[in-house]
Order: C-alpha cells, then sequence, then structure tokens
C-alpha cells in the first residue's frame, strides 16, 4: 500500500511538472522573438540615457584623436532636431573593422550613439580611421539616423578632405553633397577637430525596416 501511495505522489509530481513546463513553453513561443542578427545596430546602445556626447571605444589610446561636432537640423535646414538619434561606426586606424559579437550578432567594435539636444547638437569623440592596405575604399565614417518616429535611414558617409583616393571623386562627392561631409581636419592641442550638419531627410542613401 505505501508503495502503491509512493507511486500515485511520483505520477502527479511528473503530470505537474509536464503542464507548467507546457505552459511556460507556450508563453515564450507567444512572445515576438528579437532577431538580433537583423536588428539594425543603432538600437544596439547600453546606456538607459544617452545625450549629445558620446566617445568611441579605443580613443584615448589612439594616435590621431579626432573631434567631431555638428548641428543637426529639420528639413527646413533652419530649425535644430531635437531627440534625434546618431549612430556611427568606422574602420580602425588600419582600415579595418574589428568586429564583436554579442547576442549571436557581430558588430564594429569601433562605434558610438548620440541623441541630440534641444538645439540639435551632437559631438563625437573618435579618431581618423585608415585605408586598408589593399582596398581601394576612401577614409569613412558609417552613420546611421533615427527620427523620433520614424524608422531609422543611413545617410552620406563622413568623408576626409586629405585622402588621396576623394581626388578622383571630389567633383562627384560635392555635386550630390547637400551638407559638409567632406571633414576638413584643423588640428588643435593634439585634437583634430571636424564639423558637419546634418539636414533631415536630404541625405538618405539606403533604410532599414523598423
Amino acid at each position: 500500500m505505501k508503495n502503491l501511495m509512493s507511486l500515485f505522489c511520483l505520477v502527479c509530481f511528473i503530470c505537474f511538472s509536464s503542464t507548467i513546463t507546457a505552459q511556460e513553453s507556450a508563453s515564450i513561443s507567444e512572445e515576438k522573438p528579437v532577431d538580433f542578427k537583423k536588428r539594425s545596430p543603432i538600437y544596439d546602445y547600453s546606456e538607459k540615457q544617452l545625450n549629445n556626447v558620446d566617445t568611441i571605444p579605443d580613443y584615448a589610446s589612439k594616435k590621431n584623436k579626432l573631434k567631431i561636432t555638428g548641428t543637426i537640423y529639420e528639413s527646413d535646414g533652419v530649425t535644430p532636431a531635437k531627440n534625434v538619434l546618431l549612430f556611427i561606426h568606422q574602420a580602425d586606424e588600419n582600415g579595418n573593422f574589428e568586429l564583436k559579437r554579442h547576442n549571436k550578432k557581430r558588430y564594429v567594435r569601433h562605434r558610438g550613439w548620440i541623441r541630440t539636444d534641444a538645439d540639435g547638437h551632437y559631438t563625437f569623440y573618435t579618431f581618423v580611421p585608415g585605408k586598408y592596405i589593399y582596398g581601394n575604399e576612401l577614409k569613412q565614417i558609417l552613420p546611421i539616423v533615427k527620427e523620433p518616429g520614424k524608422p531609422e535611414y543611413k545617410i552620406a558617409t563622413y568623408l576626409f578632405d586629405d585622402d588621396p583616393l576623394l581626388n578622383d571623386k571630389r567633383s562627384k562627392v560635392k555635386r550630390a553633397d547637400v551638407g559638409n561631409r567632406i571633414l576638413k581636419l584643423d588640428k588643435k592641442e593634439g585634437l583634430y577637430v571636424a564639423k558637419r550638419d546634418i539636414i533631415l531627410g536630404k541625405e538618405v542613401i539606403d533604410s532599414y525596416a523598423e
């Protein structure tokens, strides 16, 4: 009798556990999974409160330090755009994109995020990227913009006025440029300084689905 009671308790416990597991599995399956591989990197920031200044990883150890400032304007080119996300990523000084991995998604190590203030201002402390020795690509910094209530989109890259490879493409770039994407570096106290203003909606080159 005692053995029969023990067996009955064991069967009840197994059934109860199976029910709970099934409920948990159903609950999980009902949640919409986040596809980190496809999600735009502009959403991968870790800070709870972004501000209008950010520093790229390894900035302190880089030789050619660079401070980029600017103002983001609404499409009229006059009104400062507040609460706009601006994400940048770039190659290292050797022209290589150093990749890391998180949540099964690869990302570029040298990256940063800002959210514009009420005056539309932003600042990045970064470094001048290099050119891949075996490639024919321009030195550039790649940005993505996210306006409040709208999907994110890529805008024209930051280029460098002293890049020799730019000479053959300079006239074409200037014809298509509505801002000042070609950075002219001015060195002050061991730090390169450059400025780029951005007009929302005027420099879109590609878009992501939100």
